[in-house]
């Protein structure tokens, strides 16, 4: 049989590569501290089980559900948004329920990008943002995240003539997998960016409820007219430890959010409806399960950072995401640093490299251990004789 050219032009999935890796070294015995995939490690709080229950036993859920979400979702979405960032959403048009905002993500370049057509994309980035625009025929144009520039992209340095061709402009603050964070300022420039070459700004907002020592992560749509240009992607995997229940939302412009429900709605069926009850009590219930979801990373975080910092590195601690950037140690590269901690010291990390070019020099670790498996690494990496810069 033959495959399609366009599996050709994708990489193997960065993270079924390192899942295959730890489960070659747990068979051997290694008792690997895992470093690598974000998902969180925390129960799914308990007020939204029960309510997942009480529905499963019910025969509220066991039909088809629509494919751009039950309106009471929708609903919920409208008030939880109005509520954390006083932005007005019309749960009619202008919400689409998704299997998670990866789903998304995903499916949204089939509505906005024909073979040829460019997206621009920051780089490093969250792998699904190039992968499925070239499986979508398109051409990612990648704009570089640097230290030098906070990992902000400079929207000043694209050539006019790819700004002008481009169809999408993909964002993520606060961001994986660097952590780092963007300011109003940035927002609207991002959105007189998206206007002036009358393009599709994304905004991918999955950590917004991570930020911490006081830290409260904006939406794009916060800025005034940006929802004549924005579609912005969020999730309850992050906020409520709910990666495994695939639910998540893009809301925004009508036009946009409509076209990716038209793609949908040719493609799946929609999020199974018990999920979707579960999630409406997620948004609409008690919110402490959130607060103290970021204390414990906040910890974590605290715990890592000042550890690392122990042994040589000089980290500022980044204020939001479960998502560490280490610069590796002279003479090391992404690859070599991954491979060195994971052979003398049974710790898995992600190299920055495998979130495009400019992540070369970096790893990535994310916090979702507990604090005394942390610090077991930190143990570990010290005993092996791991020095940062």
């Amino acid at each position: 049989m033959k495959m399609s050219k366009r599996l050709d032009k994708i990489p193997p999935y960065l993270f079924v590569k390192i899942e295959e890796k730890k489960d070659e070294l747990v068979k051997k015995g290694v008792d690997v501290i895992d470093f690598g995939i974000g998902d969180p490690d925390l129960p799914t709080p308990a007020h939204i089980v029960q309510k997942m229950r009480a529905v499963l036993d019910s025969k509220e859920a066991v039909n088809y559900p629509t494919s751009k979400g039950e309106f009471a979702f929708r609903k919920a979405v409208s008030k939880w948004y109005q509520k954390r960032f006083q932005v007005e959403l019309n749960p009619r048009d202008e919400i689409c329920c998704l299997i998670g905002s990866k789903e998304g993500l995903a499916h949204l370049p089939l509505a906005f990008i024909d073979p040829g057509d460019t997206a621009l994309i920051t780089d490093p980035s969250y792998p699904v943002y190039k992968i499925c625009t070239t499986l979508a025929g398109g051409e990612p144009y990648l704009l570089p995240l640097t230290a030098e520039n906070n990992y902000i992209p400079d929207l000043d340095k694209i050539p006019a003539d790819v700004a002008r061709k481009a169809k999408m402009l993909f964002i993520n603050y606060p961001n994986n997998p660097t952590g780092a964070v963007a300011g109003k300022d940035f927002f609207e420039k991002a959105v007189n960016f998206a206007k002036k070459n009358d393009l599709l700004l994304v905004s991918d907002l999955a950590y917004s409820e991570m930020g911490y020592d006081g830290y409260r992560p904006s939406s794009v749509l916060e800025i005034p007219g940006a929802k004549e240009v924005t579609i912005e992607f969020h999730s309850l995997s992050k906020t409520y430890n709910m990666t495994g229940w695939r639910i998540g939302m893009a809301v925004g412009n009508k036009e946009a959010v409509q076209a990716l429900a038209t793609i949908k709605s040719n493609i799946d069926s929609g999020a199974f409806k018990a999920i979707q009850l579960a999630a409406i009590e997620a948004l609409s219930g008690p919110q402490s399960c959130v607060d103290e979801n970021r204390k414990v990373f906040e910890e974590r975080r605290n715990v890592l950072i000042e550890g690392l910092n122990s042994l040589g590195w000089k980290l500022e601690k980044p204020k939001a995401t479960f998502y560490m950037w280490i610069p590796v140690p002279k003479g090391e590269t992404s690859a070599t640093f991954t491979e060195k901690l994971l052979d003398k010291c049974g710790i898995l990390v992600v190299p920055g490299n495998g979130y495009g070019s400019a992540g070369e020099g970096y790893v990535r670790m994310a916090i979702t251990i507990p604090k005394e498996r942390i610090a077991e690494a930190i143990k570990r990496m010290k005993e092996g004789g791991i020095k940062g810069q």
